[in-house]
């Protein structure tokens, strides 16, 4: 099964044991190939550095470079395909939409409520961590 992740749920994913930490466990076990493209790990090592995540990072011994290196390692790259505007609220989250629809993408799983009021993206649900769970294939 092929995943898009958004950033948040990338960060919540890496960063805390909770449902989104499931979905990277599943990618590190091979149950998942994750996708992402240049755009998204450009905001994810971003958002890593804010220091609102410092604390977390110190608690889980980790610091930004190996936190961003460990996930770029878990996905495969793609070029993210050109699409239509598609979220006037967070134009950013195109690129979410973008990067799904180049890997071929078989969920894209995001807590965005932009994202997730779409439902859909050229045949892609878009749904929180939670269902994503229920829709992997059990190993």
């Amino acid at each position: 099964m092929r995943l898009v992740l958004d950033t948040n749920t990338a960060i919540s994913g890496l960063l805390w044991h909770g449902t989104p930490g499931k979905l990277i466990d599943a990618a590190r076990s091979k149950h998942v190939s994750l996708y992402t493209g240049a755009p998204l790990l450009a905001e994810l090592r971003g958002v890593l550095a804010r220091g609102k995540f410092a604390k977390q990072l110190e608690v889980r011994g980790l610091n930004v470079v190996e936190v961003f290196d460990g996930f770029a390692a878990l996905t495969t790259i793609v070029i993210p395909a050109i699409i239509n505007p598609t979220i006037a609220n967070d134009p950013s989250d195109d690129a979410v939409l973008a990067t799904a629809l180049a890997a071929q993408a078989d969920l894209i799983i995001s807590g965005d409520a932009d994202l997730l009021d779409l439902k859909l993206y050229q045949g892609i649900p878009i749904v929180t961590a939670a269902e994503a769970l229920t829709r992997l294939p059990q190993h």
